[in-house]
C-alpha cells in the first residue's frame, strides 16, 4: 500500500475583484457537490451573480457547463487546492495562496487564466511524490499560463528530451525556424503571423513540419536549425 501526492504552493497577486471571482468559484464548486437536479444548479448559479456568469455564461440544463469545462470529469468538479486570500493592500491587491497536497494542477491553471488576467503572464510549479521509495514515483512539474493558453511541462518530458539528444544528438532536435535575407542583407525570420520578423517572434517548425513550408516565394531563404536550450 502506498499513497502518491500532486503537491503545489504558490502564491499569486490579484485585484479584489479577481479574488472575489476565486471566492465565487469555491462557492460553484460547493453548489455543483450537493448532487442536486439540473433546475436547483441553474438557481445556485443564478444566485452568483453578474460578474460570475460575464465569466462563466449559461450554457446547458444546469446553466454551469461553461464552468465545468475547467474540469476533465464533470462528475467531479474539484479544484483540489486551498485559497487563501489576505486583505486588500493599499492599491487594492490580494495576495492568493494556493496549496494542497492532490492539488488539481490543470483545473487551477484554467481558473487562473479566466479569473485573473491582471496576473498574466503567470506560472506555477508541482511535484509528485508517493510515500514509499516506487520507481517512476517522483517528478513534478511546471505550468506558464499567458492570456493566449497554457503550456504544460513536465519532469518526465524534460528527462526524455534531454535523453534523446544525448543517445542522438543531431541539429533539428529543438526544432527550425526559416531564416530569410532581405535585398539589404539583413536576416529576418518567418512566422506564421506577420511573414517575417525578428527571431524571437519566429515560427518553429518540428520533424517534418518544415518540409510543408514553401520557401520558394523568398529569393534567399534558409532552414536554420535551433540550438539546444542552456538549462542552469
Amino acid at each position: 500500500m502506498a499513497n502518491s501526492y500532486t503537491k503545489a504552493a504558490f502564491h499569486l497577486l490579484v485585484t479584489a475583484e479577481e479574488a472575489a471571482m476565486l471566492r465565487l468559484a469555491e462557492r460553484a464548486v460547493d453548489i455543483l457537490d450537493t448532487n442536486g437536479a439540473d433546475e436547483d444548479f441553474a438557481l445556485g448559479y443564478d444566485s452568483l451573480g453578474t460578474a460570475f456568469h460575464a465569466l462563466f455564461p449559461p450554457r446547458g440544463a444546469s446553466k454551469f457547463e461553461n464552468f465545468l469545462d475547467l474540469f476533465d470529469d464533470w462528475s467531479f468538479p474539484y479544484l483540489d487546492c486551498r485559497i487563501d486570500l489576505d486583505e486588500p493592500d493599499a492599491h487594492g491587491k490580494v495576495m492568493a495562496f494556493f496549496h494542497g497536497d492532490q492539488f488539481g494542477v490543470e483545473p487551477v491553471a484554467k481558473l487562473i487564466r479566466i479569473t485573473c488576467p491582471s496576473a498574466l503572464p503567470c506560472g506555477f510549479t508541482w511535484s509528485s511524490d508517493c510515500d514509499r521509495l516506487r520507481a517512476g514515483e517522483f517528478g513534478g512539474g511546471a505550468v506558464v499560463i499567458t492570456a493566449d493558453g497554457i503550456d504544460w511541462h513536465s519532469t518526465t518530458g524534460i528527462l526524455n528530451h534531454a535523453l534523446l539528444r544525448a543517445e542522438n544528438p543531431h541539429d533539428g532536435l529543438d526544432g527550425y525556424v526559416l531564416a530569410v535575407r532581405s535585398p539589404e542583407g539583413e536576416i529576418a525570420f518567418w512566422n506564421k503571423h506577420d511573414n517575417v520578423g525578428p527571431l524571437s517572434g519566429a515560427t518553429i517548425f518540428r520533424g517534418d513540419e518544415a518540409a510543408g513550408v514553401n520557401p520558394l516565394r523568398f529569393e534567399d531563404a534558409d532552414w536554420m536549425a535551433l540550438p539546444a536550450p542552456l538549462h542552469g
